[in-house]
């Protein structure tokens, strides 16, 4: 029979039992020891490097204890042993397991710590797979692209012992000022929950538990500036920003949840019970972990000034619903005293510890045979193997958009003579610091950009990392062609005096391709990424500067941006013959936009976002309401966008054609069923996403135009077509009325189906009927897709992505 001391690490027991049985033989100090965590930093960086890029880290850790110290007890979690400096993969590994077995000696009841790493764009260590930025994967409008990046980056880091991933970002694009919209999935609440719950399926299946960010509306602050306050409403916070959130909870089972930093109407959600309880618990049944960002719960003294103290800080965050404080024991330190003195009730220092072993038991930390090393799959660790590389390409080539295209794209053999003779090979200018600077592709949490470049500077990238001047020169469709290339002018640095070579190339050349864009970094260091945020929407630096001289020249220009944001290319379109958007496209980026521009690739990447029209309008996203868009007479200001969300093009041509609605009218809980049909009717293959809106005709409350409800990525072989069939509960017209409840109100709602928010030549409508309907929670959330063949056409070589 089992006793107290063994039962906890009997695997074959339910985990709550297990829990309780651990939990009887803790002290008070040993159960808040759960809730911390300690981050080792090198404390020595190259002089060549840029140095401490994040000032919290000094402020925070001055005086701090020592990682002896930290662990006497025991300990919640190690804060990025792979991902804080440069390590070897096996040596990485090896001083996880140390530190580890530092942990199991150091407690009494010999419990090990959770290890969590960043995996934004890829495991966040050396040599690892640098994925595309998320907004890539936004642009890819591919769930099961993303899911199966998930997998793998889930599965590298489990092999090397690390339990839990900071990924993905739900927070949906407000503004695209903040710095930080590289890592989100884009403006659209419906896109960002399915490529969001795939990512967290993917990961967690691997084995990986997955941490949703940021817990919530860290995305719309003031102005677009980071850690700014949010002045938002509760039917934006309810509508738009809690959806993807409660999709990954509900339909992802996500283990983890990370608080945002900013403040809501006044209210930290650190300290936010409403939030880390009310909603996230009570009403959506979220049953994992709750962690700080990093330092969040000391911010609530030294930033949102609700707290007197470190201490008052820890106590008002547990008691809110956090579980660990992350990345280091702060506020956390002295539960124990509070407990003793009767600042903290008891019991809920025992939710909290509850949850954190329960967390460590579904993931073999308890279990009697557990060990550093017992996840390790092989003698050598390869983080960027072939299989990830590939994966990596192709997700590259999904994400590039097609803007513009006056014919000059694809590049390719030239026409012969009219005397039948051959015509010389191409001269090419290639001009601008994107083409031959590939950390440009790589996002702010990159281990190259995030952590590497604080070590040796911008050359050293830690993996192979090709360029797209080098994949240009190195494509077999060019290899005739005469590339010449000048840097013109850097990001950010005022000197310009590189444009007029840049103009002697372009005149010589017969296309001149400009690259320009984003360098990622930290708080400033970089033109996007954390803390990066920008007063309008210009090309940072002379770039702007750069383009405008060389489309003077007359040579036949194609722009080719590889950002992290939307910039306004507004001044710049009409003249260009071709634009190409890469939104950071990772370590494969630089082949896979090279592929794109030769034609060897098909783009079918689409606007997560939008791209605005002129610098300083501040067009908000898709989803704003009639006010908010075109009105002749009311302001001397057009908010419309140069390209709308959800567009590209293709080099084949596609048509979406017979709507159809199955039914006039439905009951206030029914089903409706749209459908349409589209066909490739160009001369390659190529792939479409088909979108389906829905707008409220007449509502109660003051709603946005449309609302993307369900997607489709249709992969058609030339000349074949599909029938994408859209099945729309009557939950998915619901909103949050006048008087906060989430309702479905009788009423007609147009029905648009398309390419993009302003593209969708298909329109009908249906009724909602009977009396208005208050949802409960658990409505349904989202639109399945059925894409399927249509009678003679032709059989597809690869599946539909559907959402």
């Amino acid at each position: 029979m089992n006793n107290p001391r063994n039962t906890w690490r009997d695997a074959g027991l339910p985990v709550a039992e297990r829990v309780e049985a651990l939990m009887a033989e803790m002290s008070v100090e040993e159960k808040v020891s759960q809730l911390g965590s300690s981050w080792i930093r090198p404390e020595e960086r190259n002089d060549d490097g840029d140095g401490n890029v994040a000032p919290m880290e000094d402020t925070f850790s001055a005086g701090h204890p020592s990682f002896e110290e930290e662990i006497a007890g025991g300990l919640g979690q190690i804060t990025r042993a792979f991902g804080s400096a440069p390590l070897d993969p096996t040596e990485g590994r090896g001083r996880l397991a140390d530190l580890q077995r530092q942990v199991v000696a150091a407690n009494r009841l010999g419990i090990p710590a959770l290890a969590h790493e960043e995996c934004l764009t890829g495991f966040t260590t050396m040599g690892a797979t640098c994925y595309p930025a998320s907004i890539a994967w936004g642009a890819s409008w591919d769930p099961e692209l993303v899911r199966d990046m998930a997998s793998r980056i889930g599965s590298d880091m489990k092999h090397v012992g690390v339990h839990l991933g900071l990924s993905p970002v739900l927070d949906v694009v407000r503004d695209y000022r903040w710095g930080r919209v590289e890592e989100t999935l884009g403006e659209d609440p419906h896109l960002v929950s399915e490529l969001s719950t795939a990512y967290v399926r993917g990961l967690q299946g691997a084995g990986v538990h997955a941490t949703l960010k940021h817990f919530a509306g860290y995305a719309a602050s003031r102005a677009g500036r980071n850690h700014a306050p949010v002045p938002m409403g509760t039917r934006e916070f309810e509508d738009v920003v809690l959806p993807p959130f409660e999709r990954a909870v509900r339909e992802g089972g996500v283990k983890s949840v990370m608080n945002s930093y900013a403040d809501v109407d006044g209210e930290a959600p650190a300290a936010s019970h409403r939030m880390l309880t009310g909603i996230l618990r009570d009403r959506w049944g979220f049953t994992g972990t709750v962690v700080s960002d990093y330092w969040a719960v000391s911010f609530l003294e030294t930033m949102h000034r609700i707290a007197e103290s470190q201490d008052a800080a820890g106590i008002v965050s547990i008691a809110a619903g956090m579980d660990v404080e992350l990345p280091e024991t702060n506020a956390f330190r002295h539960l124990a005293a509070a407990v003793a003195d009767g600042r903290l009730d008891a019991q809920v220092l025992d939710t909290a510890v509850r949850r954190v072993l329960t967390q460590k038991a579904e993931l073999g930390l308890l279990d009697a045979d557990w060990s550093p090393e017992q996840d390790w799959a092989a003698d050598v660790v390869d983080f960027d193997s072939p299989g990830n590389r590939a994966h990596a390409r192709r997700m590259a080539e999904e994400s590039v958009i097609l803007l513009k295209n006056d014919g000059v794209l694809p590049l390719g053999a030239r026409p012969a003579t009219a005397g039948g003779d051959s015509a010389a090979p191409a001269r090419i200018a290639v001009v601008g610091p994107s083409a031959a600077q590939p950390r440009a592709h790589l996002g702010c949490y990159s281990f190259t950009n995030h952590v590497l470049s604080r070590f040796f500077g911008e050359n050293e990238h830690g993996i192979e990392l090709p360029s797209i001047l080098d994949s240009l020169r190195a494509d077999p469709v060019l290899a005739d062609a005469i590339i010449a290339y000048e840097r013109g002018v850097d990001f950010t640095d005022p000197d310009d005096a590189g444009i007029a070579a840049a103009v002697a190339a372009a005149e010589d050349a017969e296309v001149a391709i400009v690259t320009v864009g984003d360098l990622a970094g930290l708080f400033g260091r970089g033109t996007s990424g954390e803390g990066c945020d920008v007063v309008d929407l210009s090309l940072p630096g002379k770039q702007a500067d750069l383009v405008e001289a060389v489309l003077a020249t007359g040579t036949p220009t194609v722009l080719v941006i590889v950002t992290g944001r939307p910039y306004s290319l507004g001044a710049f379109a009409d003249r260009a013959a071709g634009i190409v958007q890469a939104f950071m496209p990772g370590e494969e980026g630089g082949p896979a936009v090279a592929s794109v521009l030769t034609g060897a690739v098909n783009p079918s990447g689409r606007l997560p976002v939008q791209i605005p029209d002129h610098v300083g309008g501040q067009p908000g996203t898709y989803l704003t309401p009639p006010l908010g868009w075109h009105s002749d007479g009311v302001s001397n200001l057009d908010p419309r966008p140069l390209y709308p969300f959800g567009f590209g093009l293709s080099y084949t041509r596609f048509e979406v054609s017979d709507l159809s609605v199955s039914a006039e009218e439905i009951a206030n809980d029914g089903v409706v069923t749209v459908g349409a049909t589209v066909a490739n009717t160009g001369e390659r293959d190529g792939a479409e996403v088909v979108q389906l809106y829905i707008d409220d005709h007449v509502a109660s409350v003051v709603r946005p135009r449309r609302l993307l409800t369900g997607f489709a990525k249709v992969r058609l072989a030339a000349g074949e077509s599909r029938r994408v069939e859209f099945s729309v509960h009557a939950d998915r017209t619901s909103f949050t009325g006048l008087d906060g409840r989430r309702i479905v109100e009788p009423g007609t709602f147009g029905v648009e189906v398309g390419t993009s928010s302003e593209d969708l030549p298909l329109t009908g409508a249906f009724a909602v009927v009977g009396g208005v309907r208050e949802v409960p929670e658990g409505r349904v959330m989202d639109t399945p897709v059925t894409v399927r063949e249509v009678a003679g056409s032709r059989a597809p070589e690869a599946p539909v992505a559907v959402s």
